[in-house]
């Protein structure tokens, strides 16, 4: 199967990015399943319900969250209703699942939604909890299984990696907005410390840069707002696995102006 994998969409510009060229991706790369993470996806706080069955319509499989998943009250119901994750690792009474099974060309594949601890709110242990949910999917026969990770730290990212290496299909972290590039596979793992956002890219992590500014010279906060104009970029990556394994990946940055920019995952030598 060749699952793609898109992280923090930031508002209004990043879903404009999906709508332009995410089926186009699909159709180029032959890709059989698509995971966007939507934290940011209403003008960068949350998900409502219009912008949900706006990004579904891109051909979106399901959806993964992280600490602004209950910024907007659409939420809830829409955990029931739609294929959407929030982090697996907060307490089983809080509502919705962080990790479901689908069938994708002929296989079962598993989406496991995890948060980091490191400037986040208060969850479960993510490392116990990525544990534990990767020994239960293997029980019932899950091999192929792709986690979002939603962390602050890249230690953590790293340190989950160094967990699961060889027991998941991929690990790819979000949250801070910016791509790292560590892509690589490693025992049939495939790991990127951060995704990097898709939304605008001439700015701070895809917000307009007046207000962070201002915090960064005066330590005076403010509300954070999308520009309505600038450079977008879509940033997906692109992963084969067979029998539990990732066996190729890469990653494409997509800019409004048509420039293709396409980096392959370095495999680790066993």
């Amino acid at each position: 199967m060749r699952i793609a994998f898109v992280g923090d969409i930031v508002g209004q510009p990043g879903r404009v990015m999906l709508r332009d060229y995410l089926s186009k991706l699909k159709e180029k790369e032959n890709i059989d399943f698509v995971i966007v993470n939507y934290e940011n996806a209403s003008h960068g706080f949350g998900l409502t319900l219009k912008n949900c069955n706006e990004l579904f319509s891109y051909g979106i499989d399901v959806m993964s969250g992280g600490n602004h998943t209950w910024d907007k009250k659409d939420i809830l119901p829409l955990l029931d209703s739609h294929e959407i994750l929030r982090p697996h690792n907060y307490p089983e009474e809080v509502p919705g699942t962080g990790c479901k099974v689908y069938e994708v060309a002929g296989e079962k594949l598993a989406v496991l939604n995890l948060m980091g601890h490191y400037a986040m709110p208060y969850t479960d242990n993510a490392f116990r909890c990525a544990q534990k949910t990767v020994a239960e999917l293997n029980a019932v026969g899950v091999k192929n299984i792709f986690i979002d990770f939603h962390a602050e730290a890249t230690s953590e990212k790293r340190g989950m990696m160094m967990l699961l290496e060889g027991k998941v299909s991929g690990i790819i972290g979000t949250h801070t907005h910016v791509g790292t590039d560590d892509f690589q596979v490693a025992q049939g793992t495939a790991y990127l410390s951060d995704m990097g956002l898709t939304g605008c890219r001439d700015n701070v992590i895809g917000m307009d840069a007046k207000v962070p500014l201002k915090q960064f010279l005066t330590g005076m906060r403010g509300h954070f707002d999308i520009p309505k104009k600038c450079k977008k970029i879509l940033q997906i990556a692109i992963m084969d696995i067979c029998e539990g394994k990732c066996t190729n990946a890469f990653k494409i940055k997509q800019f409004d102006n048509g420039k293709i920019i396409r980096t392959e995952a370095w495999i680790e030598e066993d």
